[in-house]
């Protein structure tokens, strides 16, 4: 059974997410606030998490940054804040995905259906599970990064994203395939998404992120991974 932490303190949308969750076989654990949520991370290691970004006692974002500083877990964030940089913000922290509020249900449990398909195993071919370069190694089996000999932490996402371009590599992966694959949508809206996991990935991997050596931009095309 996939287990879903929500993180909300509205009790109605709780409930609401509760039932239409608890309907489609999901177990689902419920925090109003960022103490109770890092807790039951913690004890009760969901599958998923949803995360409202207006907390009584902590930012969202700060959850966010707590969690990623020990698991990849898949993070939706719920929030009625529309801003792009607290967008950006929430992305950059570590979040997968951004529902603004009001969303529909069906919406949501889409991407959560996409979410948790991200961190699933997907079987590789022999010629593909290592990937060597002079500055870092990625282990596609295992689902490790390791650059100078450390651990690179990535979120499911950025997993993801890396993941289709090291295995295709020299080859332009546009804009359409990326959003399809890893978000299940292909609207032109979301390739600020795009832009910032790039950055991200970048900012992890690249030795000068400015002038990017493996994981290249074709500007209004796409991006491609050079090995």
């Amino acid at each position: 059974m996939t287990r879903v932490l929500v993180v909300e303190d509205d009790p109605q949308l709780v409930r609401a997410l509760v039932i239409n969750l608890q309907a489609r076989h999901y177990g689902v654990d419920a925090a109003p606030d960022g103490a109770t949520a890092l807790r039951l991370a913690a004890a009760r290691q969901p599958d998923v998490v949803l995360l409202d970004l207006g907390l009584p006692d902590m930012d969202g974002v700060d959850i966010i940054k707590g969690l990623r500083g020990w698991t990849r877990v898949p993070i939706l964030v719920l929030s009625a804040r529309q801003a792009s940089d607290e967008k950006v913000a929430a992305l950059d922290a570590g979040a997968d995905d951004y529902v603004t509020k009001p969303f529909s249900m069906d919406e949501l449990l889409a991407r959560l259906r996409a979410a948790v398909r991200r961190t699933e195993d997907t079987p590789l071919v022999p010629e593909t599970t290592m990937v060597e370069t002079e500055h870092f190694s990625i282990d596609l089996l295992a689902k490790k990064v390791l650059r100078d000999g450390k651990d690179v932490r990535l979120t499911p996402t950025e997993w993801h994203l890396l993941e289709i371009l090291v295995t295709n590599p020299r080859r332009l992966i546009t804009q359409k395939q990326l959003l399809q694959e890893v978000w299940g949508v292909s609207q032109s809206k979301k390739t600020n998404y795009l832009r910032v996991y790039m950055a991200q990935l970048r900012r992890k991997l690249e030795t000068d992120p400015s002038r990017p050596r493996y994981l290249i931009t074709e500007p209004g095309m796409g991006y491609r991974f050079e090995g």
